[in-house]
């Protein structure tokens, strides 16, 4: 895991500035997110608190969040117990990913309360806890009940437990001299392990964390798992840094420095800055070509490392959207494969018309064949299989072969052509009608699978109400029990290098309301060519070309053509779009447009200032 010890304690050091602040607002994005709007005397902040399990973290954070209609009940727990409260300390528990904030505040009666948070950031089991000053758990975001463990119980009213004890060493604690006599322990221990007859109970041995930090592998023989089992906080990126700056001084080592010296100097300058809170914040590829990050500078990362001001500023640009994107996964699996099962059925549906159609195109040959033959009924007999008739309709007046049903008469055989001619040349009607509805229906699939690849996850819920108001889906809400409409839909807005708001629809109920309800006449809309994707719109009838480009940029990101070169992307003002009568929603017509050829370059779109409005 990229965030160990030395990334919390970065965090923990660089929320310092933030002890004294008070905490204006919480708020609940998600299941496993809280949102602390801090604000102190040097300025405010906005803290997330996540125990998302793929991706726990705590830092300051600038992304905007849609928060749920009705607060969560830890949400509302938390806003009892912490809004308007001080923040007193910020801690860091050793050097473990465990930090705690420590909050006064004073209650309905005016009596000063002491809280404490504790976040836990421990992958699958990371926990956000609030507790009282003796330790009895008031709530936590997930809890922990006997069933899943035996071990501490995460319930209101239980006292807190820590998580289990690993008994590695403090890293920051050691000198040379205790880190030599370490090494040569460990070494001495791991050669008494391979020596030992019972290799059930040597295999244990080695797996159990000891207090002193051995029972772990030999340094010299695996220097990465050992700093990994005998340090705590240290994870396998940064072991592995320590063990990378230990090679690279075999050919500068002086003369007489041991294996166990040299060891100790990489240690100690990987240590040394994180002993003085000197943090220097990267993320960049390592050599498999992983994506990583660093409170400190990496000698084995890529030339392409980008360096940052702050810990905050790393984990927001590394995480991403990453946990958003996880859970939006998971939410719209079953939309996807609805979506395109649909597609897939109008795909099919769209060759069998195709098939009926080239049958139909037909009809006029059926019309002649019972012409000819009605004008020749005198030397047509019953029985006869075919009819070679003079064409009277070919300009040379060639000889035509008709088939004929032996078991009718000629004037049967006329008759039921001219059925044929009948039957077909109505069913064209059907068959166009049928051809331009299954086109809409395959467009509209793609373009809600397209609005599913951007959707967060207040759009998707967006989404899944269009496709239960068109049809497509049953109301999976309980019955009496109806959803509050938003009168207006939120909108992400950038702006533009020139100071200008562009808006960007994510989906059919967006698109619709910020092309046909909120966009001026002058405002200039635009949207990829023949391509599914998001309806942008620059609210202003005055820009200058950087304007013009970054909107047209946004327009082919968020479209299926996102990783395509050259999009064309059609822009035109509001005024020439409409909406045809009984169209599928966010399908426009328009014209007087111009095209712009634009490549998608996803760090200038993340570069541009965005907001939610609604």
């Amino acid at each position: 895991m990229a965030l160990d010890g030395i990334v919390t304690r970065a965090i923990v050091q660089e929320l310092q500035a933030f002890t004294g602040a008070r905490i204006g607002k919480i708020y609940q994005p998600t299941t496993h997110d809280l949102i602390f709007i801090l604000r102190g005397q040097g300025g405010g902040g906005k803290l997330l608190l996540s125990a998302n399990p793929t991706y726990p973290r705590l830092h300051l954070t600038e992304r905007n969040s849609i928060n749920p209609p009705e607060a969560p009940m830890f949400c509302m727990l938390m806003r009892k117990h912490c809004e308007g409260g001080t923040i007193e300390s910020i801690t860091q528990v050793g050097m473990e990913r465990i930090i705690h904030i420590h909050i006064k505040q004073r209650d309905e009666l005016g009596d000063v309360s002491a809280k404490k948070i504790i976040i836990e950031l421990m992958g699958r089991h990371s926990n956000i806890i609030l507790t009282d000053m003796n330790g009895t758990i008031i709530d936590g975001i997930h809890h922990v009940t006997p069933s899943i463990s035996s071990y501490r119980i995460i319930m209101p009213g239980f006292a807190y437990t820590e998580p289990p004890q690993q008994h590695k060493l403090n890293p920051l604690e050691l000198g040379r001299q205790e880190f030599l006599e370490l090494v040569a322990s460990a070494e001495r221990d791991a050669a008494l392990q391979v020596t030992d007859s019972d290799e059930t109970e040597s295999d244990e041995l080695s797996q159990a964390p000891q207090k002193d930090g051995s029972g772990g592998p030999a340094p010299s023989a695996d220097p990465i798992g050992w700093i990994v089992h005998a340090f705590s906080g240290l994870s396998p990126l940064v072991a592995g840094e320590i063990v990378h700056r230990y090679h690279q001084t075999t050919d500068t080592v002086a003369a007489g420095t041991s294996e166990a010296e040299r060891l100790w100097d990489a240690f100690n300058s990987v240590m040394e800055p994180v002993r003085n809170f000197t943090f220097s914040p990267i993320s960049g590829a390592n050599a498999r070509g992983k994506l990583i990050f660093s409170a400190i500078p990496l000698t084995l990362s890529d030339e392409q490392a980008k360096h940052y001001e702050s810990m905050s500023q790393c984990m927001e640009d590394y995480y991403g959207d990453k946990a958003e994107r996880d859970t939006v996964k998971q939410r719209v699996s079953d939309l996807i494969r609805f979506l395109s099962n649909e597609r897939t059925k109008n795909v099919k549906k769209l060759a069998k018309l195709q098939e009926d159609l080239e049958e139909a195109q037909e009809a006029d040959r059926y019309r002649i064949w019972g012409e000819l033959l009605f004008a020749s009924l005198h030397a047509v007999s019953k029985g006869d299989k075919q009819a070679v008739l003079v064409n009277y309709y070919d300009e040379d007046q060639a000889e035509i072969t008709i088939p004929l049903d032996p078991l009718l008469n000629p004037s049967d055989n006329a008759q039921r052509f001219f059925k044929k001619y009948n039957k077909y040349k109505n069913s064209l009607l059907v068959i166009d009608e049928q051809l331009i509805k299954t086109h809409e229906e395959i467009a509209y699939m793609e373009s809600l699978l397209q609005q599913l690849d951007h959707a967060s996850l207040n759009d998707i819920e967006e989404i899944r109400d269009e496709l239960v108001g068109q049809g497509y889906l049953r109301d999976r809400s309980k019955k009496g029990k109806k959803k509050k409409k938003a009168t207006r839909p939120t909108l992400q807005v950038f702006t533009s290098s020139e100071g200008i708001d562009i808006y960007v629809g994510k989906n059919n109920l967006q698109n619709e309301y910020l092309t046909n309800r909120l966009a001026s006449s002058n405002d200039t809309w635009l949207h990829t060519k023949d391509i599914p994707g998001s309806h942008v719109v620059i609210r202003s009838d005055s820009f200058g070309d950087a304007t013009l480009e970054e909107a047209a940029q946004l327009a082919a990101y968020f479209s299926q053509a996102k990783q395509s070169s050259s999009v064309p992307v059609d822009c035109t003002l509001i005024r020439h779009v409409r909406k045809p009568s009984g169209s599928k929603p966010g399908y426009v017509i328009y014209d007087h447009q111009k095209t712009l050829f634009v490549t998608p370059v996803e760090d200038m779109i993340k570069s541009l200032p965005n907001t939610l409005r609604s």
